[in-house]
């Protein structure tokens, strides 16, 4: 344990790098399982120690949260609760969400961190100069899943049938709507960078996005049930028609900043080659 917190960067905070391109190969460190290992248990510290005094201050707002919590979910009388502890548990589960949602950006680090050795230097650059995007994307997600999405879902669904129930929505029940919706959207909003890496790497091209479409919709709408809590379609609606929107704000920046491949490949040149097949088609028919 105190090899472990040595290790660990207290007095100094370095600031990450992005590695140089050269012409030199790639030298890659062979590790025993024993380093790997050791690796992961000291990203793992990393994240604990980033995650501890954002709890604290998730703890502290925590009241704030629920209370807002509360107005948007249309609860006059308040959250309803089942257990005398309930409340003590609301509020350390919502410090947690808190917590986890500031760190977010650090536990997305340690994790590419810890699989940077093996990956070429084009690869970490690349990687490593998406990180800031993912932070803004993760960011604006959560914003739209607390303050548009929540809300709006629950103002339908409060509002429906009113004659016919009573309106005292239950405390963890109503919590974990509101954190599901944030951090699902948070992840989800990750779309564009994700197609970004995978068109540079060279997994799938712009064009292929493009062809592809309307099976990639299929998948969006089946992410969308899932980050939604409810099944009805308006709050589906409410999470997939932002999703569509980022796939094709994806194929954009895909095929203006991933024009060639980690490679070298250059992929415009597969559009072209798409559009100058169709003549060719046409004047076969013609000789047939």
């Amino acid at each position: 344990m105190a090899r472990t917190l040595k290790s660990l960067p207290f007095g100094k905070i370095r600031v990450p790098r992005l590695p140089e391109i050269t012409d030199e190969p790639d030298v890659f460190d062979e590790m025993t399982l024993q380093e790997h290992l050791e690796e992961l248990r000291d990203r793992i510290m990393k994240m604990v120690i980033a995650i501890v005094p954002t709890f604290l201050f998730g703890f502290f707002i925590a009241g704030r949260i629920l209370s807002d919590i509360s107005n948007k979910a249309n609860a006059v009388d308040g959250l309803d609760v089942k257990s005398p502890t309930e409340t003590l548990t609301l509020t350390f589960k919502i410090a947690l969400y808190v917590a986890i949602a500031i760190c977010m950006p650090v536990i997305v680090y340690q994790f590419v961190a810890f699989l940077a050795p093996g990956m070429t230097r084009k690869e970490k650059r690349v990687l490593f100069s998406a990180l800031p995007f993912t932070t803004i994307l993760f960011a604006i997600g959560v914003y739209y899943g607390y303050f548009i999405a929540a809300p709006r879902a629950l103002y339908f669904l409060s509002n429906w049938n009113t004659n016919a129930f009573d309106w005292n929505p239950d405390g963890n029940e109503t919590v974990s709507f509101f954190m599901t919706l944030m951090i699902g959207l948070g992840i989800a909003f990750q779309l564009p960078v994700i197609m970004f890496i995978v068109a540079k790497i060279g997994v799938i091209t712009p064009r292929q996005m493009r062809k592809w479409r309307k099976y990639a919709f299929m998948l969006l709408l089946v992410a969308a049930a899932i980050i939604t809590p409810s099944t009805d379609p308006y709050n589906m609606a409410i999470v997939a028609i932002p999703l569509v929107i980022l796939y094709e704000f994806g194929i954009i920046i895909s095929s203006i900043f991933a024009k060639t491949g980690l490679r070298g490949e250059n992929f415009s040149s597969d559009d072209a080659q798409e559009v100058e097949l169709v003549p060719s088609r046409i004047e076969k028919a013609d000789d047939i």
